[in-house]
Protein backbone atom coordinates (compact mmCIF):
# COMPACT_ATOMS: atom_id res chain seq x y z
CA UNK A 1 0.00 0.00 0.00
CA UNK A 2 1.35 3.41 -0.99
CA UNK A 3 1.80 5.73 1.97
CA UNK A 4 0.73 9.35 2.16
CA UNK A 5 4.35 10.54 2.31
CA UNK A 6 5.18 8.73 -0.92
CA UNK A 7 2.17 10.28 -2.63
CA UNK A 8 3.16 13.72 -1.33
CA UNK A 9 6.71 13.34 -2.62
CA UNK A 10 5.43 12.24 -6.04
CA UNK A 11 3.09 15.23 -6.22
CA UNK A 12 5.88 17.60 -5.21
CA UNK A 13 8.18 16.17 -7.87
CA UNK A 14 5.48 16.40 -10.52
CA UNK A 15 4.75 20.00 -9.60
CA UNK A 16 8.47 20.88 -9.70
CA UNK A 17 8.81 19.37 -13.16
CA UNK A 18 5.67 21.14 -14.35
CA UNK A 19 6.93 24.50 -13.13
CA UNK A 20 10.47 23.91 -14.45
CA UNK A 21 9.35 22.85 -17.93
CA UNK A 22 8.47 26.35 -19.24
CA UNK A 23 11.79 27.73 -18.01
CA UNK A 24 13.73 24.91 -19.65
CA UNK A 25 11.80 25.40 -22.88
CA UNK A 26 13.05 28.98 -23.06
CA UNK A 27 16.70 27.92 -23.25
CA UNK A 28 18.24 28.31 -26.71
CA UNK A 29 20.87 26.03 -28.22
CA UNK A 30 23.04 27.68 -30.85
CA UNK A 31 25.23 25.64 -33.21
CA UNK A 32 28.80 26.73 -33.90
CA UNK A 33 30.65 25.13 -36.80
CA UNK A 34 34.24 25.27 -38.00
CA UNK A 35 36.62 23.18 -40.10
CA UNK A 36 39.53 22.97 -37.64
CA UNK A 37 40.45 19.97 -35.46
CA UNK A 38 38.60 19.92 -32.16
CA UNK A 39 40.31 19.33 -28.83
CA UNK A 40 43.80 19.35 -30.39
CA UNK A 41 44.97 22.79 -29.20
CA UNK A 42 44.12 24.72 -32.37
CA UNK A 43 43.44 28.26 -31.05
CA UNK A 44 40.56 28.76 -33.49
CA UNK A 45 38.74 25.82 -31.92
CA UNK A 46 39.75 27.01 -28.45
CA UNK A 47 38.41 30.48 -29.26
CA UNK A 48 34.96 29.13 -30.13
CA UNK A 49 34.95 26.77 -27.14
CA UNK A 50 35.84 29.72 -24.88
CA UNK A 51 32.90 31.72 -26.23
CA UNK A 52 30.60 28.75 -25.60
CA UNK A 53 31.79 28.39 -22.00
CA UNK A 54 31.52 32.08 -21.20
CA UNK A 55 28.05 32.43 -22.70
CA UNK A 56 26.88 29.42 -20.66
CA UNK A 57 28.42 30.96 -17.51
CA UNK A 58 26.53 34.22 -18.17
CA UNK A 59 23.31 32.28 -17.42
CA UNK A 60 21.19 34.08 -20.03
CA UNK A 61 19.43 30.99 -21.38
CA UNK A 62 21.85 30.16 -24.19
CA UNK A 63 23.93 27.06 -24.80
CA UNK A 64 26.40 26.93 -27.69
CA UNK A 65 27.14 23.49 -29.11
CA UNK A 66 30.44 23.38 -31.02
CA UNK A 67 30.91 21.16 -34.09
CA UNK A 68 34.64 21.12 -35.03
CA UNK A 69 36.40 19.42 -37.92
CA UNK A 70 33.72 20.23 -40.56
CA UNK A 71 31.46 17.73 -38.78
CA UNK A 72 28.33 19.86 -39.28
CA UNK A 73 29.11 21.81 -42.45
CA UNK A 74 31.94 21.51 -44.93
CA UNK A 75 34.35 24.45 -44.92
CA UNK A 76 32.95 26.17 -48.00
CA UNK A 77 29.31 25.59 -47.02
CA UNK A 78 29.45 27.61 -43.81
CA UNK A 79 29.08 31.10 -45.27
CA UNK A 80 25.85 30.30 -47.11
CA UNK A 81 24.38 28.52 -44.09
CA UNK A 82 25.38 31.37 -41.79
CA UNK A 83 23.92 34.18 -43.89
CA UNK A 84 20.67 32.24 -44.41
CA UNK A 85 20.24 31.72 -40.67
CA UNK A 86 20.70 27.93 -40.95
CA UNK A 87 23.97 28.07 -38.97
CA UNK A 88 24.36 30.27 -35.90
CA UNK A 89 28.12 30.78 -35.37
CA UNK A 90 31.31 29.97 -37.27
CA UNK A 91 35.04 30.54 -37.05
CA UNK A 92 35.45 31.26 -40.72
CA UNK A 93 38.29 32.26 -43.08
CA UNK A 94 36.50 35.20 -44.69
CA UNK A 95 38.29 34.84 -48.01
CA UNK A 96 36.53 31.49 -48.48
CA UNK A 97 33.41 33.53 -49.29
CA UNK A 98 35.15 35.76 -51.86
CA UNK A 99 33.54 33.80 -54.69
CA UNK A 100 30.23 35.27 -53.54
CA UNK A 101 31.57 38.54 -52.14
CA UNK A 102 34.69 39.54 -54.14
CA UNK A 103 35.62 42.32 -51.71
CA UNK A 104 36.52 39.69 -49.11
CA UNK A 105 39.64 38.62 -51.02
CA UNK A 106 41.35 41.78 -49.73
CA UNK A 107 41.48 40.07 -46.32
CA UNK A 108 44.04 37.64 -47.80
CA UNK A 109 45.93 40.03 -50.06
CA UNK A 110 49.66 39.17 -50.30
CA UNK A 111 51.84 41.48 -48.24
CA UNK A 112 49.01 43.73 -47.07
CA UNK A 113 49.41 42.96 -43.35
CA UNK A 114 52.97 41.63 -42.78
CA UNK A 115 52.88 41.44 -38.94
CA UNK A 116 50.52 41.09 -35.96
CA UNK A 117 50.93 44.68 -34.74
CA UNK A 118 49.69 45.96 -38.07
CA UNK A 119 46.83 43.44 -37.98
CA UNK A 120 45.75 44.80 -34.59
CA UNK A 121 45.73 48.34 -35.99
CA UNK A 122 43.69 47.26 -38.99
CA UNK A 123 40.90 45.95 -36.72
CA UNK A 124 39.85 49.48 -35.70
CA UNK A 125 40.60 51.16 -39.03
CA UNK A 126 38.21 52.57 -41.69
CA UNK A 127 39.37 49.64 -43.86
CA UNK A 128 37.93 47.08 -41.46
CA UNK A 129 34.85 49.18 -40.81
CA UNK A 130 34.09 48.90 -44.53
CA UNK A 131 34.65 45.13 -44.48
CA UNK A 132 32.33 44.70 -41.50
CA UNK A 133 29.61 46.74 -43.21
CA UNK A 134 29.79 44.36 -46.16
CA UNK A 135 29.67 41.34 -43.83
CA UNK A 136 26.57 42.73 -42.12
CA UNK A 137 24.89 43.58 -45.40
CA UNK A 138 25.35 39.93 -46.40
CA UNK A 139 23.64 38.67 -43.24
CA UNK A 140 26.36 38.10 -40.65
CA UNK A 141 28.12 40.04 -37.89
CA UNK A 142 31.63 39.79 -36.43
CA UNK A 143 31.70 38.84 -32.75
CA UNK A 144 35.50 38.37 -32.58
CA UNK A 145 38.33 39.53 -34.84
CA UNK A 146 41.15 37.10 -35.63
CA UNK A 147 44.19 37.37 -37.91
CA UNK A 148 46.58 34.50 -38.58
CA UNK A 149 50.02 34.56 -40.11
CA UNK A 150 50.91 31.89 -42.63
CA UNK A 151 53.74 30.06 -44.30
CA UNK A 152 54.74 28.24 -47.48
CA UNK A 153 55.85 24.63 -47.76
CA UNK A 154 56.78 22.23 -50.54
CA UNK A 155 57.50 18.57 -51.14
CA UNK A 156 60.14 19.53 -53.71
CA UNK A 157 62.28 22.20 -52.04
CA UNK A 158 62.33 25.55 -50.28
CA UNK A 159 60.11 28.38 -51.50
CA UNK A 160 62.02 31.65 -51.42
CA UNK A 161 61.61 34.14 -54.27
CA UNK A 162 59.03 33.91 -57.08
CA UNK A 163 61.29 31.74 -59.27
CA UNK A 164 61.21 28.94 -56.67
CA UNK A 165 57.49 28.23 -57.23
CA UNK A 166 57.68 27.73 -61.02
CA UNK A 167 56.21 24.46 -62.21
CA UNK A 168 54.82 23.42 -58.83
CA UNK A 169 51.15 22.53 -58.36
CA UNK A 170 50.27 24.78 -55.46
CA UNK A 171 47.33 25.32 -53.15
CA UNK A 172 46.53 28.89 -52.21
CA UNK A 173 43.79 29.97 -49.83
CA UNK A 174 42.09 32.49 -52.09
CA UNK A 175 41.99 34.27 -55.45
CA UNK A 176 44.54 36.97 -54.64
CA UNK A 177 47.23 34.43 -53.75
CA UNK A 178 46.22 32.22 -56.66
CA UNK A 179 46.70 35.14 -59.06
CA UNK A 180 50.09 35.99 -57.62
CA UNK A 181 51.32 32.39 -57.64
CA UNK A 182 50.05 31.80 -61.18
CA UNK A 183 51.84 34.96 -62.31
CA UNK A 184 55.04 33.50 -60.83
CA UNK A 185 54.62 30.29 -62.84
CA UNK A 186 52.79 27.93 -60.44
CA UNK A 187 49.88 25.69 -61.35
CA UNK A 188 46.91 26.17 -59.00
CA UNK A 189 44.79 23.56 -57.20
CA UNK A 190 42.01 25.07 -55.07
CA UNK A 191 40.89 23.40 -51.83
CA UNK A 192 40.24 24.25 -48.16
CA UNK A 193 43.07 23.78 -45.69
CA UNK A 194 41.42 20.65 -44.32
CA UNK A 195 42.13 18.88 -47.65
CA UNK A 196 45.81 19.85 -48.08
CA UNK A 197 47.18 16.74 -46.36
CA UNK A 198 45.32 14.33 -48.62
CA UNK A 199 46.20 16.48 -51.64
CA UNK A 200 49.89 16.14 -50.88
CA UNK A 201 49.60 12.50 -49.88
CA UNK A 202 47.97 11.58 -53.19
CA UNK A 203 50.33 13.67 -55.31
CA UNK A 204 47.73 16.27 -56.31
CA UNK A 205 49.80 19.00 -54.64
CA UNK A 206 53.50 19.86 -54.66
CA UNK A 207 53.30 22.95 -52.48
CA UNK A 208 50.92 24.96 -50.34
CA UNK A 209 50.43 28.05 -48.28
CA UNK A 210 48.13 28.22 -45.29
CA UNK A 211 48.07 29.55 -41.74
CA UNK A 212 50.73 28.63 -39.21
CA UNK A 213 48.04 27.01 -37.07
CA UNK A 214 46.76 24.83 -39.92
CA UNK A 215 50.28 23.67 -40.78
CA UNK A 216 50.52 22.23 -37.26
CA UNK A 217 46.92 21.12 -36.69
CA UNK A 218 46.76 19.21 -39.97
CA UNK A 219 50.20 17.63 -39.43
CA UNK A 220 51.55 18.84 -42.76
CA UNK A 221 55.09 18.25 -41.48
CA UNK A 222 54.47 14.62 -42.43
CA UNK A 223 54.21 15.55 -46.10
CA UNK A 224 56.65 18.38 -46.88
CA UNK A 225 60.40 18.71 -47.36
CA UNK A 226 60.86 22.41 -46.58
CA UNK A 227 58.89 25.07 -44.69
CA UNK A 228 59.21 28.81 -45.30
CA UNK A 229 58.16 30.20 -41.92
CA UNK A 230 56.55 33.68 -41.59
CA UNK A 231 59.48 35.32 -39.77
CA UNK A 232 59.90 39.08 -40.16
CA UNK A 233 58.54 39.04 -43.71
CA UNK A 234 55.14 37.36 -43.54
CA UNK A 235 53.63 37.58 -46.99
CA UNK A 236 50.59 35.59 -45.85
CA UNK A 237 48.07 36.95 -43.33
CA UNK A 238 44.44 35.90 -43.26
CA UNK A 239 41.38 37.28 -41.49
CA UNK A 240 39.48 34.44 -39.78
CA UNK A 241 36.86 36.03 -37.51
CA UNK A 242 34.18 34.38 -35.43
CA UNK A 243 30.95 35.26 -37.22
CA UNK A 244 27.33 35.00 -36.20
CA UNK A 245 24.18 34.94 -38.29
CA UNK A 246 22.61 38.41 -38.14
CA UNK A 247 19.14 36.88 -38.33
CA UNK A 248 19.85 34.78 -35.25
CA UNK A 249 21.59 37.58 -33.33
CA UNK A 250 18.74 40.03 -33.96
CA UNK A 251 16.22 37.55 -32.51
CA UNK A 252 18.04 37.35 -29.19
CA UNK A 253 17.18 39.38 -26.10
CA UNK A 254 19.46 42.34 -25.23
CA UNK A 255 21.07 40.50 -22.29
CA UNK A 256 21.78 37.50 -24.54
CA UNK A 257 23.32 39.71 -27.22
CA UNK A 258 25.43 41.42 -24.58
CA UNK A 259 26.67 38.06 -23.25
CA UNK A 260 27.70 36.87 -26.72
CA UNK A 261 29.53 40.10 -27.57
CA UNK A 262 31.32 40.11 -24.20
CA UNK A 263 32.39 36.49 -24.69
CA UNK A 264 33.56 37.32 -28.20
CA UNK A 265 35.68 40.25 -27.00
CA UNK A 266 37.29 38.13 -24.29
CA UNK A 267 38.09 35.38 -26.81
CA UNK A 268 39.45 37.94 -29.28
CA UNK A 269 41.86 39.35 -26.70
CA UNK A 270 43.00 35.84 -25.74
CA UNK A 271 43.48 34.82 -29.36
CA UNK A 272 45.51 37.94 -30.21
CA UNK A 273 48.08 36.88 -27.62
CA UNK A 274 47.94 33.14 -28.23
CA UNK A 275 48.30 33.31 -32.01
CA UNK A 276 51.62 35.14 -31.71
CA UNK A 277 53.01 31.99 -30.14
CA UNK A 278 51.88 30.00 -33.14
CA UNK A 279 54.78 30.93 -35.41
CA UNK A 280 57.36 29.61 -32.94
CA UNK A 281 55.29 26.47 -32.36
CA UNK A 282 55.24 26.01 -36.14
CA UNK A 283 59.02 26.26 -36.42
CA UNK A 284 59.65 23.98 -33.44
CA UNK A 285 57.17 21.34 -34.63
CA UNK A 286 58.54 21.16 -38.17
CA UNK A 287 62.17 21.11 -37.08
CA UNK A 288 61.43 18.31 -34.63
CA UNK A 289 59.86 16.37 -37.52
CA UNK A 290 63.05 16.75 -39.57
CA UNK A 291 61.68 19.32 -42.02
CA UNK A 292 64.06 22.02 -43.27
CA UNK A 293 62.88 25.43 -42.01
CA UNK A 294 63.87 28.76 -43.56
CA UNK A 295 62.51 32.32 -43.63
CA UNK A 296 61.89 34.60 -46.55
CA UNK A 297 64.46 37.39 -46.90
CA UNK A 298 63.47 41.02 -47.31
CA UNK A 299 64.54 40.88 -50.96
CA UNK A 300 62.43 37.75 -51.53
CA UNK A 301 59.47 39.51 -49.92
CA UNK A 302 59.93 42.58 -52.10
CA UNK A 303 60.15 40.42 -55.22
CA UNK A 304 56.90 38.66 -54.33
CA UNK A 305 55.23 41.98 -53.56
CA UNK A 306 56.06 43.25 -57.05
CA UNK A 307 54.47 40.14 -58.56
CA UNK A 308 51.42 40.59 -56.32
CA UNK A 309 51.01 44.26 -57.21
CA UNK A 310 51.15 43.50 -60.92
CA UNK A 311 48.63 40.65 -60.63
CA UNK A 312 46.42 40.37 -57.53
CA UNK A 313 46.43 44.05 -56.53
CA UNK A 314 45.85 45.22 -60.09
CA UNK A 315 43.05 42.75 -60.69
CA UNK A 316 41.32 43.57 -57.39
CA UNK A 317 41.53 47.32 -57.95
CA UNK A 318 40.18 47.14 -61.49
CA UNK A 319 37.54 44.41 -61.27
CA UNK A 320 36.11 44.51 -57.75
CA UNK A 321 33.63 47.22 -56.84
CA UNK A 322 35.37 49.57 -54.39
CA UNK A 323 38.53 47.46 -54.61
CA UNK A 324 40.97 50.29 -55.22
CA UNK A 325 39.58 52.27 -52.28
CA UNK A 326 39.79 49.25 -49.95
CA UNK A 327 43.46 48.67 -50.77
CA UNK A 328 44.25 52.35 -50.30
CA UNK A 329 42.52 52.38 -46.90
CA UNK A 330 44.45 49.30 -45.80
CA UNK A 331 47.78 50.73 -46.96
CA UNK A 332 47.01 54.00 -45.15
CA UNK A 333 47.11 52.22 -41.77
CA UNK A 334 50.57 52.84 -40.32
Amino acid sequence: MIGSRTIARACALACAIAFAAPALAQDITLRASHQFPGGKGDPRDEMVQMIARDVAAANVGIKIQVFPGASLYKANEQWGALTKGQLDISSFPLDYASGRVPQFSVTLMPGLVRNFDRADRLNSSPFMQDIKKIIEAQGAIVIADAWLSGAFASKKGCITGPDSIKGQVTRAAGPAFEQMLAAAGASIASMPSSEIYSGMQTGVLDATNTSSESFVSYRLFEQVKCLTAPGANALWFMYEPVLMSKQVFDRLKPDQQKAILAAGKKAQDWFAQEVRKGDQKLVDTFKKAGVEVIEMSASDYDAWLKVAQASAYKNFSEKVKGGDELIKKALAVQ
